[in-house]
């Protein structure tokens, strides 16, 4: 806690957390009301509430498409989210396309755009051993594609750069399942130059916030970009990359050291 305590102490008063779900906000099974330890405890949704009652936003990052995620969020009390890695920002009611580097015009949104112009396409059929759309979580996606399955991320790259769709990225999502018989991973199609950190600089410049004022939590190296545009980001326990600069560890796992994280920030 000295830690986390000691990085904020000299900075404004934290206004907003941006918090990555599975893993991080949700225990085991995706519970928010169980603990790392597969007990229930009401631990971290005791924690959202007293930051509501702070006056301290609070808004779920994820892969999930947005639908499915504000649906979470409402679960939670939360009023806003981040969707599809990045994205799709839902704020106020209303979603708002990170379009990176993918052409305007050909569909209204990135989805249907890397739909229309073939770039999905590509990737199933120069992969079609290896990747397969995500079912059904790929369904009513507005700003990426879902896939599951083993590629080399670089090689899917430069696919998709030499037959004209450079604007377009694979990112990788980290290890999943629905493949009967393989370990597959997770990947979103995504534009290229989008990612949950640009996501939440945006949305902070929208909501005209400094990145002092905000506060990332994860558990994973694509929810560690978000350090680039916080002014601090907390690792939970059992997430996966380095201290440093402003990145702290919390000293609980999954929604324990969300809840630590807050508990933290609002004794300050």
């Amino acid at each position: 806690m000295d830690t986390l305590h000691t990085r904020l102490r000299a900075k404004p008063p934290t206004r907003i957390v941006y918090t990555d779900l599975d893993g991080t906000v949700l225990g085991p099974g995706g519970s928010l009301l169980h603990g790392p330890d597969g007990r229930p405890s009401a631990r971290t949704a005791s924690a959202l509430v007293a930051a509501a009652e702070a006056g301290m936003a609070v808004v779920p990052v994820s892969g999930r498409q947005r639908r499915q995620l504000h649906n979470d969020a409402r679960l939670m009390g939360l009023d806003d989210c981040i969707a599809e890695a990045g994205v799709v920002i839902v704020r106020g009611g209303a979603a708002h396309y990170e379009w990176g580097a993918t052409p305007r015009g050909l569909a209204p949104n990135p989805h249907d755009t890397m739909t229309e112009a073939g770039a999905a396409a590509l990737l199933l059929r120069e992969f079609a051993a290896d990747l397969r759309h995500y079912e059904p979580w790929h369904l009513d996606r507005e700003g990426s594609h879902l896939f599951h399955g083993l590629v080399d991320v670089a090689a899917a790259d430069a696919a998709l750069e030499a037959h004209g769709f450079g604007w377009a990225a694979l990112i990788d999502n980290g290890d999943t399942g629905g493949w009967p018989g393989r370990d597959v991973r997770a990947y979103h199609l995504v534009p290229r130059g989008v990612d949950k950190a640009t996501a939440v600089a945006d949305d902070l410049r929208a909501r005209g916030l400094s990145p002092d004022e905000a506060v990332a939590i994860g558990d994973s190296l694509a929810d560690l970009a978000m350090a680039a545009s916080v002014g601090t980001f907390v690792m939970v326990a059992n997430g996966h990359g380095d201290e440093g600069g402003n990145v702290v560890r919390a000293p609980e796992a999954m929604g324990h050291g969300v809840a630590w994280t807050i508990e933290t920030l609002l004794s300050l």
